[in-house]
């Protein structure tokens, strides 16, 4: 293969990368042989494998780095980082390692004969070669039962920072996230309790992400020292040297020294302390712009430039880690004024400073009125949040002077047009020679760049383009279904537009819209209109394929509450139509879908979100409409301390569909919305702002959808022009349905080209006329493809690809007449075979003896949900191995017409077999390595199908006597669990095995009759409950184990079963879960 590179020359092509005196990293390659793992000789210095950091390094530099420490605050300090963290939630110690590796470690120390406290420096930031580097390859790690050894590991003064995964380059990045990261945490959680960032790489694709993220939250890194660095990801995937790869531009970025402290100092936040956040490249290079801006910022007179990373591309916590990174690291007494023009979007900004903890919870950083605003410019706040309409004055008088420090740094977030009258000039006079900066996801009144005269140029730019091209954002598809609703082009001009884009007018603005727009009001609130509309909303929203969050926007307060109460009218009527025609139905499979269809429109809740004003109740009665239980829901605050914002943001809560004019249409992030229903007149920064609320990227979620019902094509087209593809780009990143149906036709002509290179013709197959001879050849084409994995595996990721685009077009597609629809079925067909979703009448009778003898294993559960209509459900299988005749398998193997068939049905049996054993007894691992090596030798075509087969139902027969191991032994599941963990390499006499035995059974017992007192919820998250457990497990074990078990072992076992149940707390398994 061309462009095959191994996971050994990517780690070498790293390392050889490292040694370069442009980088000076030390060294250490570990013998990667498992018969080396208890090897303590491998070049590290540990003294246990279980350690994961390199204490003699981490005593060298902290010594270096603190060099009037004394030998007991020295012990103390490496006592502390080398403690086991196994037992503690690793997301919590994570961030408390982060805020000790940032600030140092509170020691006490003696001076002037009294007692005082000191600082121990872990790393220093300000001269990064004053730290000591070490990258280390194939070091083995114990962990909780077995070893581990990742690929490279980054280490500063000793502390593993950086993880590095890889993978060959025909194996997807992602199974380095599903086989590796996923299993390391759960096994060695002490290496990421130091984790800053881990790295995925096949060579083709390298991608970076916190350890806690899901794999959607991974991320390129592409640019090196320039946001203008052009990126040619084709060239990329297919070079063929290690050396030119993806991960050289990860290594040139990040792992320069300068580059790695900076990053590690100041692009990480956590939320809460609960949800980390690493910068992605545009992130850290447009900060990192702008600090150099404002070293600058006499040369540049106090415009610091316009900061222009679109919507949805992290913005908010750019601003949180400049912020940050200037309080941290450059000299002054700077006070941030963070402007905004909206009381949502000041809200929003506050909270998100202090769950990042820039700023105190109860810290007052927010005036209350201009005048307040005026007294704490005059003193010496460090930040503070206003919105620019506090800026007003006395009427004829001047603004007066607050402050002529030049230190003063004003953030205006999203500036709209007010920043251009004379509230802008107010706090341009009243801060004379402060330094100015826009953060904004659209550039200020768009090509004529008028910005300049207050901000200067842009210090950075990340436009629609880029964050969709790099998947920051999803891409947006825009439909217009419904046309006879929407206004021609000539009806809206640019005025009325500004003008009805406000949800506050004052009496002037609502008298000129009244006069010069009636006819247009008119025309968008017409009665008629809105019922077409609202039951298009009622029909489309629950049929859609991703089930994401929407958004209805309406052009006024009063018509938002309309629509509300029209789509709940309509969202009943189209139960009743969805229940008739279920009744109706003529396949399980077709109610199966109108079911789920309905369940979702019975569970889901609706809500209008408006600002309040005065006397609004009087105005809402006034056109027969009632206001006060819509501001009662918007007002409710749950038990659990829920606001209607959090329950819409949070992704399992019911509340599914918003009514909006102006609020949450700007500065408000909810992942997991997927529509927009846009029925208001919008243009330029404004229907940016907008339809960017459907782009952020979520699990699942290909794309967004902005669903038109005004017409705003003329103003979307000029706003893309200006706001979404920067100087250079051409291209829009909203597209029309139309294109989604060229992705769907691309994926469609991949899926036939693989097997035709399988010799696998689905045109042929669907030329044959008889139904009976179709389903034969699919059955002949699903036999070829599971043949190989690779070829079972390939075929699995472009059908997924083709089933989730076809989804998401849902129901935008059943309009057109889509020319592939047999060629979708048959794929959906093949994938239904491997899935276990079709009951292919064939392909069943050829499982049907080994089926005879499975089936007494197994219980059927819920049905899954076909992709047909025109099949049976085959059902899903939980296993009890007793029932298995392994040598009846293996006779009945040799009379197989579909062999490779069986073999797969065999693998997938095995699979969920030991899914199930792992979950019972985590020491049983070697039967999952003993299957990983069986398939690797057929793959590798060291056997033939029936020695394969063979392999397989031996595999099986030694999982039946594990299952059965615990009666043998008179324990049950849990006890011999816990007896596992007790004997893992220890030899015993048959009397000590014994004594174990009862250890097991009592420890067992005993915790499980205090469950109420110790396993209390969530007991594993704080520090005395986890000493109790502790405490409880000691006790019991010191009375009943063996002598043999001395100091070191018992306390190495203790920590052991500490680290196991908390695993499962975590993960809210098994017995210690309350």
């Amino acid at each position: 293969m061309k462009n095959f590179i191994s996971e050994d020359d990517i780690e070498q092509a790293i390392l050889t990368k490292l040694r370069k005196p442009s980088f000076d990293y030390d060294i250490i390659q570990c013998d990667a042989d498992p018969a080396k793992r208890d090897d303590l000789h491998d070049g590290t210095g540990r003294t246990s494998k279980s350690q994961c950091v390199l204490p003699e390094v981490m005593e060298q530099a902290i010594f270096r780095l603190n060099p009037n420490i004394d030998a007991e605050n020295l012990n103390k300090v490496i006592r502390e980082l080398c403690q086991d963290y196994s037992s503690k939630d690793i997301v919590t110690a994570n961030y408390e390692l982060y805020r000790k590796i940032r600030n140092g470690i509170k020691v006490n120390i003696k001076r002037n004969g009294k007692t005082d406290f000191d600082f121990v420096k872990l790393v220093d930031f300000r001269q990064p070669e004053n730290n000591i580097f070490t990258a280390v390859s194939q070091m083995w790690i114990r962990g909780k039962v077995y070893y581990r050894r990742p690929d490279v590991l980054i280490f500063i003064n000793g502390m593993p920072m950086v993880f590095i995964e890889l993978k060959n380059s025909i194996v997807k990045v992602k199974e380095a996230y599903n086989d590796n990261l996923t299993n390391y945490k759960k096994d060695i959680p002490n290496l990421f309790a130091f984790n800053q960032i881990c790295v995925l790489s096949n060579g083709l694709e390298t991608r970076l992400g916190a350890f806690c993220a899901t794999y959607e939250y991974f991320f390129e890194w592409l640019k090196v020292d320039s946001e203008k660095e052009k990126v040619d990801r084709d060239a990329l995937r297919k070079v063929f040297q290690a050396a030119d790869s993806s991960i050289r531009y990860f290594i040139e970025g990040l792992l320069d020294k300068r580059h790695l402290i900076d990053y590690i100092e100041n692009f990480i936040l956590f939320q809460n302390g609960a949800h980390k956040i690493i910068a992605k490249n545009h992130q850290y290079l447009g900060v990192n712009n702008l600090v150099e801006a404002l070293k600058n910022r006499q040369s540049l007179q106090g415009k610091l430039g316009v900061f222009w990373h679109t919507q949805g591309s992290g913005k908010s916590f750019s601003m949180v880690m400049f912020v940050r990174k200037v309080r941290k690291t450059i000299e002054g007494n700077f006070t941030f004024l963070v402007v905004t023009d909206r009381d949502d979007l000041d809200k929003q900004i506050v909270k998100n400073f202090v769950r990042t903890e820039v700023i105190g919870k109860n810290e007052e950083c927010q005036p209350k009125t201009g005048k307040q605003l005026r007294e704490y410019l005059t003193g010496n706040k460090p930040i503070i949040f206003t919105m620019i309409h506090k800026f007003k004055y006395d009427k004829g008088k001047k603004y007066p002077v607050l402050s002529e420090r030049n230190d003063i740094i004003v953030i205006v977030d999203e500036a709209h047009r007010t920043q251009y009258k004379n509230l802008a000039e107010n706090m341009h006079t009243g801060l004379p020679n402060a330094n100015y900066v826009a953060f904004t996801g659209t550039p200020l009144l768009g090509s004529k760049r008028l910005t300049n005269q207050w901000f200067g140029n842009y210090v950075s730019e990340y436009n629609f383009a880029q964050s969709v091209e790099d998947g920051s954002t999803v891409p947006l598809f825009y439909s217009k279904p419904v046309p006879e609703v929407c206004l021609q082009n000539d009806f809206l001009d640019d005025d009325l537009v500004s003008i009805i884009e406000e949800e506050n007018l004052n009496e002037e603005e609502q008298r000129l819209l009244e006069n010069s727009s009636s006819r247009i009001l008119e025309v968008i609130k017409r009665d008629d209109r809105l019922d077409k509309i609202a039951a298009h909303i009622a029909y489309h929203f629950p049929r859609r394929g991703f089930l994401g969050k929407g958004m209805v926007v309406s052009v006024d307060k009063y018509t938002a509450v309309v629509m509300y109460e029209k789509v709940q009218h309509y969202w009943a009527e189209e139960k009743k139509k969805l229940t008739q025609e279920r009744n109706k139905a003529a396949t399980k499979e077709r109610r199966e879908e109108l079911t789920r269809i309905i369940d979702y429109m019975n569970k889901t809740e609706m809500a209008v979100v408006i600002s309040e004003e005065a006397g609004e109740e009087e105005k809402f009665k006034a056109k027969n409409l009632d206001i006060q239980k819509h501001r009662d829901k918007m007002n409710y605050i749950s038990p659990e301390g829920e606001d209607i914002e959090d329950r819409f943001k949070r992704p399992d809560s019911n509340l599914q569909l918003v009514f909006v004019c102006a609020m949450w249409l700007t500065g408000f992030d909810v992942p997991s919305m997927s529509t927009l229903y846009l029925d208001k007149p919008m243009k330029a920064h404004t229907l940016m702002q907008a339809i960017a609320r459907a782009n952020r990227t979520f699990p699942g979620k290909q794309f967004g959808m902005i669903v038109d019902y005004v017409n705003v094509f003329k103003f979307m087209r000029k706003a893309l022009r200006d706001y979404a593809v920067g100087d250079d780009g051409d291209e829009f990143p909203v597209k029309n349905m139309d294109e989604l149906l060229k992705y769907l036709d691309a994926a469609i002509a991949e899926a036939k080209e693989f097997l035709l290179g399988l010799d696998v013709d689905i045109d042929n197959i669907l030329k044959e006329s008889a139904v009976l001879d179709q389903l034969e050849a699919l059955r002949e084409a699903y036999n070829i493809i599971v043949d190989k994995d690779e070829h079972k595996e390939k075929f699995n990721v472009i059908v997924n690809t083709l089933i989730n685009l076809y989804e998401s077009a849902k129901p935008e597609i059943f309009k057109y007449d889509w020319p592939h629809t047999e060629e979708y079925s048959a794929l959906c067909y093949l994938h239904g075979l491997f899935h276990n979703l079709i009951d292919d009448e064939k392909i069943n009778r050829a499982r049907m003896k080994m089926a005879a003898l499975l089936d007494n294993s197994v219980l059927a559960t819920k049905p899954i949900q076909g992709v047909q209509e025109d099949f049976a459900i085959y059902k899903t299988k939980v296993i009890d191995l007793s029932k298995i005749d392994a040598e009846e398998l293996k006779a009945e193997f040799k009379q197989a017409q579909y062999r490779a068939v069986e073999i797969d049905d065999m693998k997938a049996f095995i699979e969920k077999a030991l899914r199930q054993m792992l979950k019972r007894n985590c020491t049983r691992r070697k039967f999952s390595e003993r299957y990983r090596n069986i398939i690797d030798q057929y793959n590798a075509g060291s056997a033939d199908n029936e020695r394969y087969y063979e392999e397989l139902v031996n595999l099986l027969k030694a999982m039946q006597e594990e299952d059965s191991r615990a009666s043998r032994e008179g324990l049950m599941d849990e006890e011999l669990e816990i007896f596992d963990l007790l004997t893992a390499d220890k030899k015993l006499t048959q009397a000590e095995e014994q004594k174990v035995k009862l250890s097991a059974k009592r420890l067992f017992e005993k915790l499980r009759e205090k469950k109420q007192d110790i396993f209390v919820v969530d007991w594993y998250k704080d520090a005395q409950s986890r000493y109790r457990v502790k405490s409880n497990i000691e006790e019991i074990l010191d009375e009943d184990l063996p002598d043999s078990y001395d100091k070191n072992l018992f306390a190495m076992k203790t920590d052991l079963l500490m680290a196991h149940f908390t695993d499962m707390a975590v993960q809210r398994y098994g017995w210690v879960v309350v």
